[in-house]
């Protein structure tokens, strides 16, 4: 899949303001609004955009806890479980499967300690899950899902 620096472009913009028009995206990249709702429309259809979100204040939200909880499980007959439940919990931003120290690293967002402790009991019940590490945010400086588009190689 080939991406020109049209393309590049669009989803560059789509990237920082997901409610941007395609009319503004058309004047940005120098081409005719179809032709721009077309170029979404494909770079959809290959699965490149997997979704508009708004992105919301996690502290206005009253969501005062970030935290990264590392997981060592039994073995990996228990994986599709964990992911499973990774993915029926609402406080589980992200799950990956890592190396090193535990074979999973999540991240959550949870109102306050009380409940990340409420959390942490329950993911310590999951089956096959044998210790966890978490490591709780003091400050976020930077968050992002964007990525450098610029370095693409296509």
């Amino acid at each position: 899949m080939t991406l020109d620096f049209k393309d590049r472009r669009i989803l560059a913009l789509l990237q920082e303001q997901a409610r941007i028009s395609a009319s503004d995206i058309a004047h940005e990249v120098e081409l005719s609004v179809p032709a721009v709702t077309e170029r979404i429309r494909k770079l959809v259809d290959q699965g490149l955009v997997k979704g508009f979100h708004a992105r919301l204040s996690a502290k206005k939200l009253n969501f005062d806890v970030t935290a990264f909880i590392t997981v060592v499980m039994a073995s990996s007959d228990y994986y599709e479980d964990f992911i499973r439940h990774t993915a029926e919990t609402p406080e589980v931003l992200e799950c990956h499967s890592i190396t090193g120290e535990g074979s999973h690293i999540i991240k959550i967002r949870t109102h306050n300690t009380s409940s990340l402790e409420n959390l942490l009991r329950t993911i310590q019940h999951w089956e096959g899950v044998q210790r966890t590490h978490t490591s709780v945010v003091m400050t976020t400086y930077k968050e992002t899902t964007a990525l450098p588009l610029d370095e693409y190689p296509g």
